[in-house]
């Protein structure tokens, strides 16, 4: 079994000594527990949980680097009037994302970020203003014309922090993989000895296998062409598929919670269409966005997502996904980057399924945004469709590279950026220098 197969195992309960030294804060105790329970041999059952945990607890503390003091700090800095009470009413609205580190609280690495999505509460934190005229205009024409096929080409990297020097090194980086929406990919550069996986791998990679070479790139290029239709004029047939409607441990998990948040959401509608816009709308609606740390902590994310009201990209995308497929309508993870020529960088949706129609598409995290800034029309067009600054590497959620990795991978899950093993070992994101760079973008 490949080591990352062991998160399939994460919805086992870890032994309670564990559990609560884990809750406590208590680290070094909690991996004392794994390790002696490992090396008993005892419970060959429990191995795959225990070894998941450890490796989320070794890798836990860069997710939540900030002590309480030196958050407070770090928001004073831009907001100088900013109090520890005002901290805690954050925290406890859930704005701020934290776990309890050798007793202490500590927060995410990305906090502030998260903190700046919600200018009324954080009214003391800079500001980057969001202009989304030009991303308004696109869609106003994808309406208009049917859709849009853009030209793209992007260029991603990957660099070790750590020393490669005579030591074996693999490394992945994701291409363009053949989907509905992509065609003429082309790979235009690429550090020497790469090999590209098929187009039609779930998580489509370009691999090189070397020897202290610690820096790797590649330039390609593609079509995407993202459809419009308009979801209220199609008509669901009477017959629809089974296909991608069941569970997929850890993550896509028909819990009773998620069963019941579903039969409320659908009520009374028998249209599948009609399902899926009401679970759109609800995702949409009511959770909102917060960074998250590495996947590979979080619990099943679905259910966290549905329970928290919170979430990324990734955890929407889960969310819908896991509704849809307890509602009977089939639905698959997509993601890549959206690309564009002022920002590039990883993002994930969904698809799903209605016959006699075919795949339509789910960018929950983007309507939930559109729904914080009061852009009804942005929101409406997000079921259903996408829009054209997209790259599409992934076609599930939790799939091995080509070659699998021989050790832990930074995601464990997904791949929008790439992974690396250094002397066999894998190496999380800190250790690792990931670009993506848009070099052109055409409408066609």
């Amino acid at each position: 079994m490949c080591k990352n197969q062991v998160f399939a195992h994460l919805n086992d309960r870890l032994p309670g000594d564990i559990a609560r030294r884990k809750a406590a804060g208590d680290l070094s105790g909690a991996l004392r527990l794994i390790d002696a329970r490992l090396a008993s041999g005892n419970q060959p059952e429990l191995a795959p949980r225990l070894l998941a945990e450890r490796i989320r607890l070794e890798r836990l503390r860069a997710d939540y680097p900030y002590a309480k003091n030196q958050a407070i700090a770090m928001v004073r800095a831009e907001w100088p009037d900013f109090s520890e009470k005002a901290f805690e009413a954050l925290v406890d609205a859930g704005r701020i994302d934290w776990r309890n580190i050798d007793g202490q609280l500590h927060c995410h690495n990305q906090f502030l970020e998260s903190l700046r999505i919600y200018p009324l509460e954080a009214p003391g934190l800079l500001q980057s203003p969001a202009d989304h005229a030009r991303r308004d205009a696109v869609l106003s024409r994808m309406r208009a014309e049917g859709g849009l096929t853009a030209r793209i080409k992007v260029r991603a990297s990957v660099q070790a922090k750590v020393d490669t020097a005579g030591m074996a090194v693999q490394a992945w980086l994701p291409l363009p993989a053949a989907c509905p929406q992509q065609s003429e990919i082309e790979i235009l550069e690429a550090t020497p000895g790469g090999t590209a996986a098929p187009e039609d791998v779930p998580q489509r990679t370009i691999w090189w296998s070397a020897q202290g070479r610690g820096a790797y790139t590649v330039t390609y290029r593609y079509l995407f062409h993202a459809a419009h239709v308009a979801p209220a004029s199609l008509t669901a047939g009477p017959v629809q598929p089974s296909f991608d409607t069941g569970e997929e441990q850890p993550h896509i998990v028909f819990t009773p919670y998620l069963r019941a948040l579903a039969a409320r959401i659908v009520g009374e509608c028998t249209n599948p269409l009609e399902k899926a816009q009401a679970i759109y709308d609800y995702v949409t609606g009511t959770v909102d966005y917060r960074y998250q740390p590495a996947y590979l902590q979080l619990d099943c994310i679905a259910d966290s997502c549905a329970r928290e009201l919170r979430g990324d990209c990734g955890c929407f995308a889960l969310l819908f996904i896991t509704l849809c497929r307890i509602a009977g309508i089939p639905a698959r993870w997509q993601s890549g980057l959206a690309v564009g020529p002022d920002r590039t960088g990883p993002h994930d949706w969904a698809m799903f399924y209605i016959a006699p129609h075919g795949w339509l598409w789910a960018d929950c995290s983007f309507g939930s945004s559109a729904r914080r800034q009061g852009e009804a029309e942005r929101r409406r067009h997000y079921f259903g469709n996408l829009d054209p600054w997209r790259m599409v590497a992934n076609r599930a959620f939790f799939a091995p590279l080509t070659p699998p990795v021989p050790d832990w991978r930074q995601d464990p899950y997904d791949n929008q950026q790439g992974e690396m093993t250094v002397g066999g070992r894998g190496l999380d994101a800190f250790e690792m220098e990931r670009t993506q760079e848009c070099l052109s973008f055409e409408l066609l």
